[in-house]
């Protein structure tokens, strides 16, 4: 039985390899895409954008529906619409149809990572939980780096459309060992469904994550990006009033009245936004700066991915001795360590590769305790409703960190160049770089602004921690604060 529980577990790392991998392998073909399929700039935003808005809108309904219906089913018809959708994807002859594919995608991997994370209470003892999610968190972050280096490799001797092909084995051998490997589990009482709080919740998430993804194109203070934020502020709003009403509510507001629950998911969320930060501005420096290409760029962010690794281990190890907020502190406080060396040393790749170890130990060190404390949390029947929850924070945590901390890169980029800089400069320092009067004042022009971004980062990152050591409680996942099952009997 021991055995067959990491077997089961191998299946969901790989079902999350995937996704991992699938996030960054697109951003290296997009110059091909748009040659071979004659995208512009705004088809080539839909192609990414697509799969980012139906993913971050269905992550919340999808665990939810994995309690009523069974999480393994789910988690299987997420992967083959993840699969179907790679298809679709490699054999677009258009835009419109590669960006209907990605679509697609988002709403698998909107089933796959929930799903995955809400079946290893069912897998795993107390004890062997920590564990789990050490590698669960490993096989998601390990697909990161891999991205380009695949997809450079990929675009160098086949056509753009094997960077969806390499998905195709990888789902099946995961579809596969979920069929057979995975147990399937549900909430035993079937809770009926709640069809305004889904559509409120998907249209609301679908709008705020739009509206921040448009803030670095067209600017915080447009109408392409005010009226969808405003649109998806309000439809939240009034989902969290239909949900306090409901008597089958989607979400279970209780749940933030759990300390663990609630800190343990603003740190994981915070930790989100600072790691999609640090895989926002690395991967510009070391390419558009420094000169690699994308395969060397994602074999210099590995550092980071061992880091993770190593954090993670040593969550799981110190959570059998010491209490959970400690535990947590450390990590973030580790992460801000990480972050502040990023921004203070020279930019050599040797300083690189170190400050990236502490940052990824910092985030390993924070993200397997909490998850582990939110899952402790989860009454075993709403597990896919706890972990809907917290995905949905943690992406659209990454999201706003993405477009907020995009746009303080752009501003302070811009603000340190020359004030004759032409417009094309102004705009990216990919091109500043090869204009030889430029070049030198680009690289230190962005070199200030990655600073900025990682002093940023590291600001949140303390801030949390500060949080966490003053308002969590308790000495184990299971000990600290109230109950959820405690909290949901008296709501």
């Amino acid at each position: 039985m021991a055995t067959s529980r990491w077997w089961a577990l191998s299946a969901l790392v790989l079902s999350v390899l995937v996704i991992g991998l699938d996030a960054t392998v697109l951003n290296v073909a997009l110059p091909t895409l748009a040659v071979a399929l004659g995208a512009s700039t705004g088809e080539l935003q839909w192609i990414v954008d697509a799969y980012l808005v139906t993913f971050a809108a269905l992550l919340l309904p999808a665990g939810v529906f994995g309690d009523r219906f069974g999480r393994k089913r789910l988690l299987v018809a997420g992967l083959a619409a993840f699969g179907v959708a790679s298809a679709m994807a490699m054999l677009a002859e258009t835009t419109g149809w590669l960006i209907a594919g990605r679509a697609l995608m988002g709403a698998g991997a909107a089933l796959i990572m929930p799903l995955s994370t809400s079946i290893l209470p069912s897998l795993f003892p107390a004890g062997e939980r920590a564990r789990a999610i050490a590698v669960w968190t490993a096989g998601m972050a390990v697909g990161l780096p891999l991205g380009p280096i695949v997809g450079g490799y990929l675009l160098d001797h086949f056509w753009w459309g094997s960077i969806f092909l390499i998905n195709l084995p990888a789902v099946a051998i995961a579809l596969v060992a979920v069929v057979l490997l995975v147990p399937e589990s549900r909430d035993p009482a079937s809770p009926r469904l709640d069809p305004p709080g889904t559509l409120l919740s998907v249209t609301g998430l679908a709008a705020l994550v739009y509206g921040v993804i448009q803030a670095p194109v067209d600017g915080w203070g447009s109408a392409a990006v005010l009226v969808p934020l405003a649109a998806g502020v309000v439809l939240l709003a009034v989902f969290v009033r239909v949900e306090t009403r409901s008597r089958t509510p989607m979400m279970d507001l209780s749940l933030f009245r759990d300390r663990v629950f609630l800190w343990g998911s603003i740190a994981a969320s915070v930790v989100s936004l600072a790691m999609m930060g640090v895989l926002f501005v690395v991967p510009l420096s070391l390419q558009a700066v420094q000169g690699f290409d994308a395969m060397g760029t994602g074999l210099r962010i590995i550092p980071m991915i061992v880091g993770l690794m190593l954090g993670g281990l040593a969550g799981e190890r110190l959570l059998k001795r010491i209490a959970l907020r400690p535990v947590m502190t450390a990590g973030l406080l580790l992460l801000t360590a990480g972050l502040t060396l990023g921004a203070v040393l020279p930019g050599a790749y040797a300083y690189t590769a170190a400050w990236l170890t502490v940052a990824g130990a910092g985030v390993g060190l924070t993200m397997v305790p909490a998850m582990d404390g939110v899952l402790a949390r989860l009454p075993e029947d709403r597990t896919g409703m706890g972990t809907g929850v917290l995905q949905t924070l943690r992406q659209t945590g990454g999201a706003f960190g993405v477009a907020g901390l995009g746009s303080l890169l752009s501003a302070v980029y811009a603000g340190g160049l020359p004030a004759g800089a032409p417009a094309t400069v102004r705009e990216s320092v990919a091109a500043a770089v090869h204009v030889p009067e430029f070049a030198a004042a680009g690289r230190q022009a962005f070199a200030a602004a990655m600073d900025a971004v990682l002093w940023t980062c590291g600001a949140a990152v303390l801030l949390s921690a500060a949080l966490v050591a003053l308002f969590m409680r308790g000495t184990s996942p299971e000990e600290a604060g109230e109950s959820v099952h405690e909290l949901a009997g008296t709501a």
